[in-house]
């Protein structure tokens, strides 16, 4: 990765009927980076990236995507970047020859022909290019998709939820490729719900009612938050679940499997709360808090924070 900015942008900010659905958000991502943008459904996240893609008009805000205006500059800003929308949108009853032919038409590509084909073999389409778009499963929908937003030879990928709907096969394979593709340079800014693809990206972005809650690497969200967190093993751990919830100091408590992970900002209220289940029949050991516990701890802070 480089110092350059791929998307350096202040203050964005969008709303419909009086409601504002991005509010002041700031946002940088380096070139070569895999920047996920995270927040539950409604947060802002599509309207965002749209912003950054050209379809939509700011009400506010500055800044640059590719070093182009994002105000002023939007057209050039549509032509140079990949933008991957979060249902498949390519024509079902084309093939999957015909879809790729179509969007480098549509892109003015040059040699478009070699672009087609050098983009089926970069994908693993060559031996499926007559086959229907309809036909094909989410996976292999999914990888159509990356391969017509890559025709163009776009150097930022705008990914709205990519892999929702896709089996975990297939979804890593996407990553594999996300990763190799990021390695030759490429920028992503990718909108996702799972925890284990958050993990794979090299900065986050969290978020909520349209405010950007956080932003920087896994490990430097998880440190900020100042998030305790406990787990625990043993017998009745439902019950003592329901119990610890009333606590104060305990903000989450939830079951992995067999465990029980308990977790607060407040490590000496939390401690307290779990004292009198400290017996013998159970096991307490304190562990790194993951992003889920992050998350939900910063979007419980918010709604509080709100409703003050």
């Amino acid at each position: 990765m480089t110092d350059d900015f791929v998307i350096d942008v202040a203050a964005m900010t969008k709303q419909f009927d009086g409601h504002k659905v991005v509010d002041n958000v700031d946002l940088q991502v380096h070139a070569g980076e895999i920047c996920g943008f995270l927040g539950p459904n409604g947060s802002g996240k599509t309207t965002f990236i749209r912003m950054l893609c050209g379809l939509l008009r700011p009400d506010a805000g500055s800044g640059t995507c590719l070093g182009y205006d994002v105000i002023n500059e939007s057209e050039a800003i549509k032509r140079n970047v990949g933008y991957m929308t979060q249902r498949f949108s390519l024509y079902e009853d084309l093939t999957i020859s015909e879809n790729l032919d179509f969007v480098a038409r549509m892109y003015s590509v040059r040699d478009r022909r070699r672009a087609v084909r050098d983009s089926l073999d970069r994908l693993g389409l060559s031996q499926r290019s007559r086959q229907l778009a309809g036909e094909l499963s989410g996976g292999w929908k999914q990888r159509l998709a990356l391969a017509a937003c890559l025709i163009h030879q776009p150097k930022l990928l705008l990914l709205d939820e990519p892999t929702a709907g896709v089996d975990p096969q297939a979804r890593r394979e996407f990553w594999d490729q996300i990763h190799e593709l990021a390695g030759q340079g490429l920028t992503f800014l990718i909108s996702t719900h799972y925890m284990d693809e958050a993990e794979r990206c090299h900065r986050l972005a969290y978020i909520l009612n349209g405010v950007l809650l956080a932003h920087g690497t896994t490990g430097e969200i998880i440190s900020e938050t100042k998030l305790t967190t406990w787990e625990a093993r043993g017998p009745d751990l439902l019950e003592i679940a329901k119990k610890l919830r009333i606590n104060e100091g305990v903000e989450q408590a939830v079951h992995f499997g067999n465990l029980l992970h308990v977790s607060g900002a407040d490590s000496q209220a939390l401690e307290k709360a779990i004292e009198p289940y400290r017996t013998g029949l159970h096991r307490w050991r304190q562990i790194a808090p993951g992003l889920e516990d992050v998350f939900i701890h910063l979007m419980k802070n918010s709604k509080e924070k709100t409703s003050q």
